[in-house]
């Protein structure tokens, strides 16, 4: 183990286990060797990988891995926050998703994860005023993830977004901590008003599997969006919203939705 990362690894225990997990991989199955140490095992931190994946997954005859990487790993560093988030996100998933039994498999192989921490980059982008690098780095992860999520958009920390297929997430939107939601989940406009014209949604929402919230509505901490549903008014904190239109249909069954992931209506 090189030196920086054997002095790393004690004050991060999620970056360890990864590694050790890597290790394992690369013993049971030989060979995703090169996979294992290319991505992850040659790198000394978290953010120096998540660097690399961003690069990897986003080059282009259009644009350098080389050049993405130092994007990356500028992020990286002069924004702590992001490899607090990204920490986070992986928990979020890993508690969360049940196909989730090792702590390497978002960073490897999930798109709703890796998209995420992409856009997460290019929200940095954008926030440095980078605009139309941001707009490119868009453009790659919808291309390359099928999630399209306006750099602008401001998210919190410990997101999950399951399976990730479609999901189209606007400019003004803002989506808080601890939020779930599944694929084809869409936070959208109503038309072509300009302005703050996109969904904010609260701490512990959770959003179930091709949802639709469109406007610049409000949707109250730790409530649950069924299934399906398409969601034009506020939604109270702590309901269950079902239907087209979105009516409220009882309490959110728990305190957390998000983190219980229980999308059943009967749940009280």
């Amino acid at each position: 183990m090189p030196e920086s990362r054997a002095k790393l690894a004690p004050f991060d225990p999620v970056w360890q286990r990864i590694c050790e997990e890597a290790n394992a991989v690369v013993r049971d199955e030989p060979l995703l060797g090169g996979v294992m140490h290319n991505n992850l095992l040659h790198h000394a931190t978290m953010e120096r990988a998540l660097a690399y994946r961003f690069a990897l997954k986003l080059s282009s005859a259009e644009i350098s891995e080389q050049i993405l990487r130092e994007i990356a790993e500028e992020a990286y560093e002069t924004s702590p926050w992001l490899g607090e988030a990204a920490r986070a996100d992986l928990m979020a998933v890993y508690d969360r998703d049940p196909a989730c039994h090792r702590y390497l498999q978002p960073v490897m192989y999930f798109k709703g994860y890796q998209a995420v921490q992409a856009y997460r980059v290019g929200h940095w982008l954008w926030e440095t005023g980078r605009r139309d690098m941001a707009l490119f780095v868009q453009m790659r992860i919808s291309e390359m993830f099928g999630v399209d999520i306006h750099p602008a958009a401001r998210f919190g920390k410990g997101i999950m977004i399951d399976h990730a297929h479609s999901i189209v997430i606007g400019e003004t939107a803002v989506v808080g901590d601890n939020v779930s939601m599944l694929h084809s989940v869409t936070l959208g406009g109503t038309g072509k008003e300009d302005g703050d014209r996109h969904p904010k949604i609260g701490d512990g929402v959770l959003i179930g599997a091709g949802a639709k919230v469109l406007g610049n509505i409000k949707v109250g901490a730790n409530s649950r969006i069924a299934a399906g549903s398409v969601v034009l008014e506020d939604v109270p904190c702590c309901k269950t919203v079902a239907g087209v239109p979105a009516k409220i249909v009882g309490e959110a069954g728990c305190a957390q939705p998000a983190l219980s992931m229980n999308h059943s209506l009967s749940a009280e």
